[in-house]
């Protein structure tokens, strides 16, 4: 179920996404030409900040090798600027998920003289950063940060590759209700920005499909003991458990649920949406668990299949949730850089706003306020050990 608008079997290896892929880099060597690394190359700095440490670390290195990925693709390019061969250099920072480290990050970033930056991942840490880049004048475009506080304050250069809160969390609660059956739904956050923001439009929507809020309980983005606030939700009969958070508390979380015994169907957001959450809840992953996730399954992203391909053999790791949205944000401020003819945010910024190209993800345009344009919902559901698009 996608709304607007898993993983399989590998396709052969010259799909659609590949040629893509190859025909994008052929036109614009053609056009630019490529030219080997100089030291009198113009060296255009951009930045990576994402939790590299801490319990969500997998998705951190996701978003920065993302954005690595990008760079390396956009060198080999041989982009010119003034007859000047270019050099993308990645600052990659690690901001720990934490809202004082990233503001601290965000400074570091300004002053080495970024011309834009990737970042940040979680809503907490991407806010207060925020503010310092409009106010530098640093384009920053999170490929994961979903709150509707971060475009809706108006700041100038703030975008993001990713659906907001509002999109997610109406799909999710109309789900909840319309095709669960659900009447009788708690709701527990992990009260940060986007764990209370998703879950704040998650509840509208329940109840404005005809279903009940029996329980809204909150803990925090490091707590591991959730029983008293669970015994709680038990008492009131839940039809769904529903989680406003990512996947290192969600997964323990369906753990415990289902130790209380409290025999609900479980659902969460993106930010549970990954492995991680079924390694950490183990046997307990069963079928009545349910995520949903910004845009569509990596195999039907335009060029999801040939980026998952190259992601791994180039890092060896897994693509996590997050990393072909950091992929389309760093390509996004190459695009411009390139169309505007400058590294200088004055000059591309204008061009950034208004720039459309066809992106890893799918089409990439930003709206007024920076929201991208096109951002579909995937509802998942577990089955047999992976997440399957319904």
């Amino acid at each position: 179920m996608t709304a607007p608008a898993g993983t399989g079997a590998r396709a052969a290896p010259d799909r659609p996404g590949a040629r893509l892929h190859r025909c994008l880099l052929a036109m614009l060597l053609a056009v630019y030409g490529a030219a080997p690394a100089k030291a009198d190359d113009l060296v255009v700095r951009i930045g990576s900040a994402a939790p590299l440490s801490g319990s969500i670390a997998h998705l951190g290195r996701g978003n920065a090798n993302g954005v690595r990925l990008a760079l390396e693709d956009a060198n080999a390019l041989g982009v010119r600027i003034g007859g000047k061969p270019v050099r993308f250099e990645l600052l990659s920072e690690d901001d720990g998920a934490n809202p004082r480290t990233g503001v601290t990050v965000a400074k570091r970033l300004i002053a080495a003289g970024v011309s834009g930056v990737v970042g940040h991942l979680n809503s907490g840490t991407t806010l207060p950063a925020s503010r310092l880049y409009a106010s530098a004048g640093v384009p920053m475009i999170s490929p994961s940060a979903t709150s509707v506080e971060l475009t809706g304050k108006g700041l100038s250069g703030i975008f993001r590759t990713i659906a907001n809160d509002t999109r997610q969390g109406a799909v999710l609660g109309h789900f909840v209700v319309d095709t669960l059956g659900g009447r009788r739904v708690a709701i527990v956050d992990d009260h940060t920005p986007y764990g209370r923001g998703l879950a704040d439009e998650a509840a509208r929507a329940v109840q404005a499909a005809g279903g009940e809020i029996v329980a809204r309980e909150s803990t925090t983005d490091r707590a591991t003991d959730f029983t008293g606030l669970l015994t709680r939700v038990r008492a009131t009969r839940p039809d769904v458990v529903m989680f406003g958070g990512m996947d290192a508390q969600g997964g323990p979380m369906l753990h415990q649920v289902r130790q209380l015994g409290i025999d609900a169907i479980f659902v969460t957001g993106d930010g549970g949406c990954s492995r991680e959450f079924l390694r950490l809840a183990g046997d307990d992953s069963d079928d009545a668990l349910y995520c949903t996730m910004s845009g569509v399954p990596l195999d039907a992203m335009p060029g999801g299949p040939d980026f998952r391909d190259r992601f791994e053999a180039r890092f060896g790791d897994p693509v996590q949730l997050y990393s072909p949205y950091a992929y389309d944000a760093a390509m996004a401020l190459v695009h411009a850089i390139r169309r505007a003819g400058s590294s200088d945010p004055v000059r591309f910024l204008p061009v950034l706003r208004s720039n459309v190209f066809q992106g890893v993800t799918g089409n990439i345009a930003f709206d007024a306020s920076g929201d991208v344009k096109e951002g579909a919902i995937t509802v998942y559901r577990h089955e047999n050990g992976r997440w399957v698009a319904q």
